[in-house]
């Protein structure tokens, strides 16, 4: 699994894993999981936990080792892809498939569908993807901006 996490990727998750390892055996029960992978950014609903867990061969009252949880968190970030999502969501907005659409729609969307968003925090993704308000937005840019990791100072 080394090969797909940064050290320092591996090296966070080691460390939220040992925060549930309450044995001390490196070990997570596994009905940690959930937390420890929502904890760690990712967002698994109960039922693909159940996956992981069956592909694994782990009962719901079992227990995991790390090198299991890297594999399981490596299948969950590789479905879990925001970038994609949010770009397939805008592509279907576009209806004459020219790549961009109008900054008011997008507006319209962010505050209106889904998890909502309030005008000031559109108007501070609009500032850091450098939108402007009245004109069209290159989606494929906007998306690529916005799922851009974030600063670590």
């Amino acid at each position: 699994m080394a090969k797909y996490f940064t050290p320092a990727q591996i090296n966070e998750f080691k460390e939220c894993f040992s925060l549930y390892d309450k044995k001390q055996k490196g070990k997570i029960e596994a009905g940690d999981l959930i937390t420890v992978m929502r904890s760690l950014g990712t967002s698994p609903t109960f039922s693909e936990i159940d996956r992981h867990l069956q592909v694994h061969k782990i009962a719901k009252t079992g227990e995991l080792d790390f090198s299991t949880f890297l594999t399981m968190m490596h299948r969950q970030m590789q479905q879990e892809d925001p970038q994609a999502e949010i770009l397939e969501a805008l592509k279907m907005t576009d209806k004459q498939k020219k790549g961009y659409i109008q900054a008011a729609e997008l507006r319209a969307k962010l505050t209106k569908l889904g998890e909502k968003l309030t005008d000031e925090e559109v108007d501070e993704l609009f500032k850091e993807a450098n939108v402007k308000s009245n004109g069209t937005v290159n989606y494929e840019e906007f998306t690529r901006i916005m799922t851009l990791p974030p600063v670590d100072y």
